[in-house]
């Protein structure tokens, strides 16, 4: 089975930073208000750092005021994987791209309408394709 998404530790430590790579592959999480894209304003799509594939429009984007890029909606449900995080004393939801597993941050359920979600992302897990959509 060959699946381009489905690289090894040595692939991803060769094309990331070493920052890129502890957030991504290892789960970690940058420091609040440092990431690239926290008070971002640009017009286009958020893709995976790691696979490139799209997963949030900067339509969705808003200031939740944490610090991290924040947003309300996934493009679509199925590029975002939920799993149960009980790391560091607590219960959350992890948040990882579908298509190559990078750890993209957590989701949580204080964001604005339409739907009450808070996507909370690390910029170093992103990369934004300038553009309208």
């Amino acid at each position: 089975m060959t699946d381009e998404t489905v690289k090894d530790d040595a692939h991803w430590k060769k094309v990331l930073t070493p920052e890129q790579y502890h957030i991504c592959r290892e789960g970690g999480t940058e420091r609040a208000f440092t990431g690239e894209y926290w008070d971002c304003k640009k017009e286009g799509r958020y893709l995976c750092r790691c696979c490139g594939e799209p997963l949030f429009d900067s339509k969705t984007k808003y200031d939740s005021g944490s610090g991290w890029p924040s947003f309300y909606q996934a493009m679509e449900n199925s590029s975002i994987a939920e799993i149960l995080d009980r790391s560091h004393g607590m219960v959350r939801t992890e948040i990882q791209c579908s298509k190559c597993k990078a750890h993209l941050g957590h989701v949580f359920t204080d964001g604005p309408q339409p739907t009450g979600l808070r996507y909370c992302v690390n910029s170093a897990s992103i990369s934004l394709e300038e553009g309208e959509e």
